[in-house]
């Protein structure tokens, strides 16, 4: 017959996996976070109401911090739920504690459904004893980089998906701009665009937005732009355009806040 895995107390019940090991943080505090509202735990000794319900709000954040001090706490521990963590983390951090954020994965408590005292309560206990480990953060100046870059990288995603959607149009009205210029958002293919939105429909004028450095003659442009004005396209050509041009504005802002100018 096989060993069975882990002592148990009597009566089937499974042995407290921290019994016997020394405490290593005794100012404690853990916190289940959510959307709404925060559950928090301190130790038994600190507080008369040792797990407190606080909600989202700044205000509430703030009071939270005040009263852990109060508990005399020095150190939290909460899970990265989402994003939710992120504006207590930097609350909790300006009034001076030691945040720790935990993986949810290395946080698993008892099989079964739990509440969120419960949750917090297993959090303050596992972070007593030393046995989580702290995610890494960046240091605020990279937070604040990467933040421009991501949001860079939508900007681009969004322009990418307009320029597709314009030039789909374009196709189905038979208008092959794209066959003779390389790139139709660059300077010609959008002053082209623009006058094409605003109405004119004469290919020999539109023709005369040719940069110099596009090698298509202007009469090769005029030709690609006689095509079939259908107007559910034009449409949609005008709707793309209206929407393109604030994303370039916000990917001109996001340029200028990386390089500084």
């Amino acid at each position: 017959m096989a060993k069975q895995s882990g002592k148990r107390k009597k009566g089937g019940a499974k042995a407290d996996a921290t019994e016997g090991l020394p405490p290593l943080n005794l100012h404690a505090a853990g916190i289940d976070v959510g959307s709404a509202e925060h559950y928090v735990v301190v130790p038994l000794d600190r507080d008369v109401e040792p797990v407190r319900r606080f909600g989202s709000f700044t205000a509430d954040l703030h009071r939270m911090a005040h009263w852990l001090k109060d508990c005399r706490i020095t150190t939290v521990v909460m899970q990265s739920t989402g994003v939710y963590w992120m504006a207590l983390h930097d609350v909790l951090e300006s009034h001076g504690f030691e945040v720790n954020v935990a993986n949810a994965r290395h946080t698993k408590t008892l099989p079964g459904r739990k509440t969120d005292v419960q949750e917090c309560q297993w959090l303050q206990k596992l972070h007593t004893f030393g046995l989580l480990n702290n995610s890494f953060r960046p240091p605020e100046e990279i937070r604040v980089l990467r933040g421009y870059l991501r949001q860079r990288e939508n900007l681009v995603a969004a322009a990418a998906t307009c320029i597709q959607h314009m030039q789909k149009a374009l196709t189905e009205m038979n208008i092959q701009l794209a066959n003779v210029i390389s790139d139709i958002s660059g300077t010609t293919g959008l002053a082209i665009l623009y006058d094409i939105v605003r109405g004119e429909r004469d290919p020999y004028k539109l023709a005369m937005h040719k940069h110099s450095r596009i090698r298509a003659s202007r009469q090769e442009i005029a030709r690609s732009l006689q095509g079939t004005w259908r107007q559910e396209l034009l449409f949609v050509l005008e709707q793309v355009w209206i929407f393109t041009r604030p994303i370039s504005r916000r990917f001109k802002h996001a340029m200028n806040a990386l390089t500084g100018n």
